[in-house]
């Protein structure tokens, strides 16, 4: 884990730095990322310009973005492909990363470049990679493990067993906060390019894609034919979650506690039913994307198969009904639950997201912070749905 915060901490805002002859800076590759001494000096290659934070800007939490030098030149590995930044997304994690020392940094090191939901355009590809400059893409957060586990081995790193894997801006790699990046061509999606920025919706959506594949699977075994689907939670991962039920031809209901802002619109928008309480609702699939105790038990009462994409964070422990269990057995309930995505759940996020209405997609971008003030994107403001940090 990360250890304590310095007491003055110096922020990486990982800027390309041109150098005399018109030379920049590489993106430090997975492989080599460890190794921040190696410099490239037949091309004079350094990165990344410090800027300094105050201490108390991370309130009492390890932050996980402090370098304590900045990048040298990495030498460029022709096998990778390596893009310019453009968007990253913020999420709970990462701002968990940033409170409470959650996140594990690359090995040797006692930081982590932040930000695992990416958005940049290809700059150069390795020959037969199917990529080419210009490319709008995204990079996939998980790794396999080195055994591999029977999960990984098959390419479902998202159901890793053994818990080796590793995960950019997460666990042991560095994050896509950078202008330039690079990644294994088999760890990048092409993106309909009319999608733009929009794009950058493309990790959470992923997530979502997973919720629904192992919705319908369970649906299947239960023999169970959904018509109808209860999202609780009205976030970037809810309302994402509405959007493929509303393209899947489901009725769909969503609950969360506000009243005003983007988030009633978004989902009317969708043509979709808005609750503050979950009242009388009940349907077929319920998609949990709060970890609320309360919300977990309504929504499994209230369904046959309940997927839970939400983690409880620091919620109080509350009493909990032993009519639930009576409930799932007694029903036939299915309860799964679901964490990150595989490939093939980018690649169905990013088929989903370029048949949306763009429009739409557009609405859930609240906010977006500079790199420059990268820190503030942090500090949740009330009418936020989805931040995201200009790389540009």
């Amino acid at each position: 884990m990360v250890p304590g915060k310095p007491d003055q901490a110096r922020v990486v805002d990982l800027r390309i730095v041109e150098q005399p002859g018109g030379v920049a800076s590489q993106p430090p590759s997975e492989a080599t990322a460890r190794d921040l001494t190696a410099v490239d000096t037949a091309r004079n290659l350094t990165a990344a310009r410090i800027v300094e934070q105050p201490a108390d800007r991370w309130d009492d939490g390890p932050f996980a973005g402090v370098l304590d030098s900045p990048y040298h030149g990495i030498v460029e590995r022709s096998d990778e492909v390596h893009v310019q930044g453009l968007l990253a997304g913020v999420c709970g994690t990462d701002v968990e990363i940033v409170r409470d020392g959650f996140g594990e940094p690359p090995a040797g090191r006692d930081a982590l470049v932040p930000f695992h939901e990416s958005l940049g355009r290809v700059v150069t590809a390795p020959a037969g990679s199917g990529f080419t400059p210009g490319d709008l893409v995204v990079g996939v957060v998980r790794r396999p493990d080195p055994v591999p586990c029977p999960a990984c081995a098959v390419g479902a790193w998202d159901f890793c067993r053994n818990g080796r894997y590793r995960e950019r801006g997460i666990k042991e790699l560095d994050g896509y906060g950078m202008q330039r990046w690079s990644v294994p061509p088999e760890f990048a999606v092409r993106l309909d390019p009319a999608l733009g920025d929009l794009g950058v919706l493309t990790e959470p959506a992923s997530v979502v894609a997973k919720a629904w594949t192992q919705a319908e699977a369970m649906c299947r075994r239960a023999h169970v034919v959904p018509t109808s689907v209860l999202i609780t939670g009205a976030g970037p991962i809810g309302l994402l979650a509405a959007l493929l039920g509303v393209q899947r031809g489901f009725e769909v209901h969503v609950v969360d506690r506000v009243t005003d802002g983007p988030k009633p619109d978004l989902v009317r928008a969708l043509g979709a039913h808005y609750h503050r309480e979950p009242g009388e609702v009940s349907a077929d699939v319920a998609i949990e994307c709060t970890g609320v105790a309360p919300l977990v038990w309504e929504a499994i009462r209230r369904t046959s198969v309940t997927v839970l994409a939400g983690l409880t964070g620091d919620h109080d422990p509350v009493p909990l009904d032993p009519a639930v269990f009576d409930q799932i057995v007694l029903g036939n309930k299915a309860v799964v639950g679901t964490v990150n995505a595989a490939l093939i759940d980018y690649r169905a996020a990013a088929d989903a997201l370029a048949h949306a209405d763009h429009s739409w997609l557009a609405g859930l971008i609240t906010r977006r912070v500079p790199l420059e003030r990268f820190t503030e994107a942090f500090d949740r403001q009330q009418d936020d749905v989805k931040v995201v940090v200009d790389l540009s």
